[in-house]
């Protein structure tokens, strides 16, 4: 269920090379990537009613996405890439799909053995990064 997903995480398991990689790929400028490979931020998940939310906060840099399921809005990412997403709930997963300049990228936030999974793939880039419940 959703609830799984609820909380705050912080990051324990970042493979760097797969996520510079992930980075490289969606154009994310150099020193921005090394920089953000060096972090561990926590994501907090929160839902008042339909309404959720996705915070990443970090030393470097603090995002917050407020969306309701199924419904597409404007996103600036951490990297300031101006994207279109949308969030959909598919068997527990929270699965975003962020489109901008004829690109797509997909980010699954599931949670396995109580921790949270969230999966970056772009084309045939992918990173797994892994969360414990802080």
């Amino acid at each position: 269920m959703c609830d799984e997903l609820l909380g705050t995480w912080k990051l324990i398991e970042n493979n760097s090379d797969d996520f510079n990689k992930y980075m490289e790929a969606v154009d994310v400028p150099f020193l921005t990537r090394k920089a953000a490979c060096t972090l561990k931020p926590d994501v907090t998940i929160c839902k008042n009613g339909d309404e959720w939310t996705i915070k990443t906060s970090s030393t470097f840099k603090n995002t917050e996405l407020s969306f309701k399921l199924g419904e597409e809005f404007d996103e600036t990412t951490a990297d300031g890439r101006k994207v279109k997403s949308i969030i959909t709930l598919e068997n527990g997963s929270l699965i975003q799909k962020q489109t901008w300049d004829g690109k797509e990228s997909t980010i699954n936030r599931e949670v396995k053995d109580k921790r949270m999974i969230t999966t970056c793939v772009f084309k045939d880039v992918k990173c797994t990064r892994i969360y414990d419940r802080k």
